[in-house]
């Protein structure tokens, strides 16, 4: 048994100086102490990342959810136009503004640096067509029976429009909408008692705080935010700016935060890149596109829970509003978006420990073999300074 033994030792490839032979050096002993110090501190990093980091893999595969619905969050800041004038809506692909919608929207003032004036108050996002019946206030009762419509009356015109009393403010400019005339509401009586003056005079001296969420179907859509009141006439979605005109409106904004879904992942797994961005309006009147298109998001955990969200890109344009030359559109900040056909799913896992075995035995190793090169490099050098000394470098 002895003998087989002996034999083993010709396979040893670590050989055994005799301890005789052993020089121990300042400069060894110092890169020995920083190669161990470097081993600790590299091994620790790869120990925390396996204890705090998990590893995740993406795949892309058809979406098939069932969700009927799409959870839109917002906080927009408007610090150039009153809440007074700003309208919030929301369109499907078709242009038809999305009915039964839930939403928790909210509109706070700002004055010209930013602070809130006072609490917010809950936005209404739907409009009222042009032919919706008002209820008619206590004040409203008291005006006279028939009320002037300035001109827009039936009577006036060959072309019936079903106006004939105008008894508030709000019916002088119902009228004026339908006739598509401009309105001068500081001539008008009815309109010189209303809330009407005030807010014309804090229009452009107030900003505006517009967050909350929104809950829509989940089909390709719209929504925007523009100055002026917005109303429905004859199937079309139009804004009265008066007694203004379009070219006044400062649209720059800042988007604090927009996103799709009702839950966020940790991390920066789905960064929303439109989040603390700002857009400025110099040079006039101008018209804020995005175009976002939304992706799906199906999170595993490594526990096996899953969370439903969403991640988007966007793509933004910008167009300065001419309006003596005829330019289409108005000034303001549209959204537009679409949702791709396909998911991302991320699946959440943690790296196996026999990973983290073999990562720190190949940094013992490497250090190891990086400490020896460097401390040969100064034993030669040192013995040939010596040899030097000596005079026998020959």
């Amino acid at each position: 048994m002895k003998k087989h033994f002996e034999k083993l030792k010709e396979f040893d490839a670590y050989y055994k100086p005799i301890d005789d032979y052993h020089e121990r050096t300042f400069v060894g002993g110092t890169v020995s102490i920083l190669s161990w110090l470097t081993i600790l501190f590299l091994a620790g990093l790869r120990i925390n990342e396996h204890l705090t980091v998990m590893e995740t893999s993406e795949t892309i595969l058809v979406d098939s959810s069932r969700n009927p619905k799409l959870w839109i969050n917002m906080d927009i800041v408007i610090p150039r136009i009153s809440c007074d004038y700003l309208s919030l809506d929301a369109m499907d692909s078709s242009g038809e503004q999305h009915l039964h919608m839930e939403h928790n929207i909210y509109k706070r003032r700002l004055d010209a640096n930013g602070t809130p004036i006072e609490e917010p108050k809950k936005e209404e996002i739907i409009s009222k067509s042009a032919n919706t019946e008002k209820t008619i206030s206590t004040s409203e009762m008291s005006t006279p029976s028939c009320g002037s419509c300035y001109g827009a009356e039936d009577s006036n015109h060959k072309e019936k429009l079903n106006i004939t009393c105008c008894n508030t403010c709000e019916q002088v400019q119902e009228a004026y909408r339908k006739r598509s005339w401009h309105l001068q509401e500081t001539q008008v009586e009815q309109c010189k008692h209303s809330s009407s003056s005030l807010e014309i005079e804090k229009a452009f001296k107030e900003g505006c705080q517009i967050y909350g969420y929104l809950e829509v179907n989940r089909v390709a859509g719209s929504f925007h935010i523009a100055p002026g009141h917005s109303f429905s006439i004859n199937h079309v979605h139009v804004h009265d700016v008066q007694p203004f005109t379009s070219s006044q409106f400062n649209t720059t904004h800042t988007i604090r935060h927009l996103s799709f879904g009702q839950t966020k992942l940790a991390g920066n797994i789905n960064v929303n890149p439109l989040d603390g961005t700002t857009a400025v309006a110099d040079g006039g009147s101008k018209m804020f596109n995005y175009y976002i298109k939304i992706v799906p998001t199906l999170y595993v955990g490594e526990d096996g829970k899953t969370i439903q969200t969403n991640q988007f890109s966007v793509t933004k344009h910008e167009k300065i509003l001419y309006m003596s030359s005829g330019d289409s559109g108005m000034p303001g900040i549209f959204f537009s978006y679409e949702l791709s056909a396909m998911m991302v799913k991320i699946t959440e896992k943690k790296v196996p420990l026999s990973h983290v075995v073999t990562d720190i035995c190949s940094i013992v190793g490497g250090v190891w073999i990086v400490a020896m090169f460097i401390d040969s490099i100064f034993y030669r050098s040192t013995k040939l300074l010596h040899k030097i000394e000596l005079g026998k470098t020959n």
